[in-house]
């Protein structure tokens, strides 16, 4: 998903590293939390995004080796595509988890079928540090059962000298001045989720007329896409083989260190934002080295190394207010309160008009 670094990068680093023979270097942290070896010899299974924490290349933190030196925890870390992956595994209950990291929507149906377990907040010593305005949202009302990992959302990337004076709409996508340069996503939340908010819909419609209407939107714009994209947004973004794409904030300001003709925008009718958080599984087997990992994730040294390196916002006030932060005060990122645009969370719909529109993306793609 929105989560995905060049892999080509990360191979050649990782390539020089074992050729050269050099090792990891501990970072020098200043740890506001106290954490112990009482844990030492347990192991913790974390389940993540993909290229989702720091993981020591490119100058990095490793975030997972710094961890097992400070608790002497070991740490069995494994990684997903997509919420629903990691929901089937959670599900299917035949693997277990001390530590997930799923969105918002995901979040409200893990609590609705019990697959996690309330977390007491009064436990973290950092849990101080995170945005007042990240706490209690609709998914975790009472702050119970979530810890906030970062934040995003979704506009539209397009490249500046190809596209002048572009219109700033969700309309772009239809517009035949793209015609087979502009590309839309490849999943049918995110997807529609483009046309919803041109049809001025709201996101999580339980009226299956909306989700018809939308269809016919993204199908009426199909002819002008050259196709839908996740990570191979990269690429063709990145050398101009597309013009215009939406897509993730913080992947962006990855695909602009190695393209600066691009640029950005969120449109004039609103986008999606998410919030992903930490979570604790109901079958979780180290629940006291899960508690520990949370607040080392929450450190204001750890945060600042995970919010440089993923590229998202961060819900962490230490990160978001320090001056030496590579992305301090970026607009993209932290827009001012007067551009911040219109957002809407996505919501973890009836499984009735999801099966609904599932079968809706299946024709939009055979059309």
């Amino acid at each position: 998903m929105k989560k995905i670094f060049s892999m080509i990068l990360c191979i050649v680093l990782l390539l020089s590293c074992f050729l050269c023979g050099c090792g990891y270097q501990y970072a020098d942290l200043n740890l506001r939390g106290s954490y112990n070896k009482d844990l030492k010899g347990t192991t913790l299974n974390v389940y993540n995004w993909g290229e989702y924490i720091p993981e020591g290349l490119d100058g990095s933190m490793h975030l997972i080796k710094e961890f097992e030196k400070v608790t002497g925890i070991k740490v069995n870390y494994s990684t997903y595509v997509s919420n629903e992956t990691m929901y089937s595994q959670l599900k299917n209950g035949g693997v277990s988890y001390d530590i997930i990291i799923p969105s918002d929507y995901m979040i409200s149906r893990l609590v609705k079928e019990d697959l996690i377990q309330k977390i007491d907040v009064s436990s973290l010593s950092n849990y101080d540090l995170i945005d007042s305005k990240y706490k209690g949202l609709y998914f975790d009302e009472k702050e119970e059962y979530s810890i906030p990992y970062s934040v995003g959302m979704v506009g539209i990337i397009y490249n500046k000298k190809q596209a002048p004076n572009i219109e700033h709409s969700w309309n772009v996508l239809w517009d035949e001045k793209y015609k087979d340069m502009a590309l839309n996503f490849d999943n049918p939340r995110d997807a529609f989720m483009t046309a919803q908010m041109l049809l001025g819909q709201d996101v999580n419609s339980t009226n299956k007329a909306d989700w018809d209407a939308a269809a016919d939107k993204l199908k009426s714009g199909k002819s002008n896409l050259q196709g839908y994209v996740m990570d191979d947004i990269y690429a063709k973004m990145e050398t101009g083989e597309a013009t215009v794409a939406p897509y993730y904030a913080g992947d962006y300001l990855t695909m602009l260190e190695n393209n600066p003709d691009l640029d950005f925008f969120y449109p004039e009718e609103g986008t999606n934002i998410f919030v992903d958080s930490i979570c604790i599984p109901k079958n979780a087997k180290n629940i006291e080295a899960a508690m520990m990992f949370i607040n080392f994730i929450l450190e204001p040294d750890i945060s600042l190394a995970i919010a440089e390196c993923i590229g998202y916002a961060s819900p962490n006030t230490s990160v978001i207010n320090n001056k030496d932060y590579y992305y301090y005060q970026n607009k993209v990122l932290y827009p001012d309160e007067e551009d911040m645009p219109k957002v809407q969370y996505y919501y973890d719909i009836d499984e009735s008009i999801r099966s609904y529109y599932e079968k809706l993306w299946s024709d939009i793609k055979l059309y």
